[in-house]
């Protein structure tokens, strides 16, 4: 337990962690998780046609779909923080709006990234979109989502159920966009575009924080954790 919050740790594969359900009764949770092996997570509703399978298939990447969210999200062992926060119906940190929901949460990762020296923003508005962010996630802004100076660290997508919400948190230590671009399935063309669109859209707290701060996985979480409420 860390304050009102029932901490778990797993490590382990992101198609089947995406696939766990928080259990019931619903309280406050929070399941911090590292990927074994890296995967491409696709948003809910984004099509198959747009992930190129054989160039994943030869990095030796999962392709597995979330049930949040819009576009991908590279997951590999040591460049994301992955954090599910789940609240229950009723707490004092529910709000049945859902662009205002996830305000807290964004709240209290500002304060973790602010922990490590840098200036962090909260968005506040509804989503927006760039050329890219269909495809690419970390392209795009969501409400309650954190930038620094433009670049955005952290990721929130949630998915609700009649009893709780699950937060599903992304804080990049490393932004690999050539990575992620070479996963998609475009012309060279399109591919030198997106990737020029793309790789000021987002950045790693490892580059942006400096090595004085010694930013890590390990220390993004336990960071988070001492910030919630």
């Amino acid at each position: 337990m860390t304050g009102s919050w029932l901490v778990e740790r797993s490590t382990g594969s992101a198609g089947a962690f995406h696939a766990r359900l928080p259990p019931e009764p619903a309280c406050r949770r929070v399941w911090v998780f590292r990927v074994t092996a890296s995967a491409l997570a696709m948003g809910s509703a984004q099509p198959l046609s747009d992930i190129d399978d054989i160039s994943a298939e030869r990095a030796g990447i999962e392709v597995i779909r979330r049930r949040s969210g819009g576009g991908a999200v590279l997951l590999q062992p040591d460049a994301v923080a992955w954090i599910d926060v789940i609240v229950p119906r009723g707490d004092p940190l529910w709000d049945d709006d859902v662009t205002r929901s996830s305000w807290w949460l964004g709240d209290t990762w500002s304060r973790v990234v602010r922990s490590f020296g840098l200036d962090a923003r909260v968005h506040r508005g509804r989503l927006e979109r760039a050329p890219w962010s269909e495809r690419v996630c970390f392209a795009g802004l969501g409400s309650g989502e954190v930038s620094v100076d433009g670049q955005k660290v952290v990721g929130i997508s949630q998915r609700r159920t009649r009893t709780q919400a699950r937060f599903q948190c992304a804080a990049l230590l490393q932004w690999k966009p050539e990575q992620l671009v070479g996963l998609l399935r475009l012309s060279e063309a399109e591919r030198a575009q997106c990737l020029a669109d793309v790789a000021g859209c987002a950045g790693g707290l490892v580059a942006l924080s400096g090595p004085e701060q010694a930013a890590s996985v390990a220390e993004v979480e336990e960071r988070l954790l001492a910030e919630l409420p």
